[in-house]
C-alpha cells in the first residue's frame, strides 16, 4: 500500500449508486422501477461494449438515453418526451452510497481522481448534485480517448492525467469487468463488492476485495 500515490475510482455503481432512479421511474412507471432500472442499466453497459468493438463512439449521455428509449420500448412503456427528460435528469442527481463522503474524505492527503464512462458535464453534475466538489483533482471521461472501459486506452487516461506511474495508483471499483480491465492494464486493484457477488470468470481476479468504501479507508490507516 506505501507504493500507492493515488487512487481512481469508477463513478457509476461505485461512488453513485445507479439505481437510485427507482423512485424517479416509479413516479412516471408505477411498479416499474426495479425492473426499468436493472433493464436500464444492463443496456447501458452492453452498449458501450459494442460500440468500442464496432470502433463507434457515442458519449454515455447519448448511450444512457438509446438504453432508455430502448428498455422502455421492450416493456411497451409509453416514455413521452417529458418522461424521457425527467428520467435523463434523474441520472445527473445520482445519490452517492451512504459511506461515500467520509469513506473519500478519510482519504485525505492522497490524490483521488474519478475514471468514468461518463461524459464531462454528467460527471460535473453527479459529483457536485452529491456534495463530493472539491474532494477529486481530475474527473476523467473516457470522451478524451473515445473509447470505453475496459479499453486499455481508457484506463491510460488516468495515468497521463494524475502524473503518477501505474504501479502507483490503486483503481477502485464495485463493476467487476471495470476491475477485470484495470488489473489486466496493471494497477493495484480494489473492487467494492457490497453484495456478495461471485467472481466473473474472466481469468484474473482482483489483488483487494472489500465489503464498501469504508473498508479502503480502513486499509489505508491500518
Amino acid at each position: 500500500m506505501k507504493s500507492i500515490k493515488g487512487f481512481v475510482f469508477d463513478a457509476y455503481g461505485t461512488l453513485f449508486d445507479v439505481h437510485s432512479v427507482i423512485m424517479a421511474v416509479d413516479r412516471r412507471f408505477p411498479g416499474q422501477g426495479a425492473e426499468v432500472s436493472n433493464g436500464w442499466r444492463t443496456r447501458q453497459l452492453e452498449y458501450t461494449w459494442l460500440l468500442s468493438l464496432m470502433n463507434r463512439y457515442k458519449d454515455f449521455w447519448t448511450v444512457t438515453e438509446d438504453a432508455l428509449i430502448a428498455t422502455c420500448k421492450a416493456k411497451q412503456l409509453p416514455l413521452d418526451p417529458g418522461a424521457r427528460a425527467e428520467l435523463m435528469q434523474a441520472y445527473l442527481s445520482l445519490t452517492a452510497f451512504p459511506e461515500t463522503k467520509k469513506a473519500l474524505g478519510a482519504l485525505s492527503g492522497i490524490r483521488l481522481a474519478i475514471l468514468s464512462n461518463g461524459s464531462p458535464t454528467m460527471l460535473e453534475q453527479v459529483v457536485n448534485n452529491a456534495g463530493l466538489e472539491g474532494i477529486f483533482s481530475h474527473l476523467i471521461s473516457v470522451d478524451g480517448v473515445r473509447i470505453y472501459k475496459p479499453s486499455a486506452a481508457a484506463y491510460q487516461l488516468a495515468v497521463r492525467k494524475m502524473g503518477l506511474e501505474i504501479s502507483e495508483i490503486g483503481f477502485v471499483s464495485s463493476n467487476f469487468f471495470d476491475v477485470a480491465g484495470a488489473k489486466v492494464f496493471g494497477f493495484r486493484t480494489f473492487w467494492i463488492n457490497r453484495s456478495d457477488a461471485a467472481p466473473e470468470e474472466l481469468g484474473v481476479m482482483p489483488d483487494t476485495t472489500l465489503k464498501s468504501l469504508a473498508d479502503l479507508a480502513a486499509i489505508i490507516k491500518s
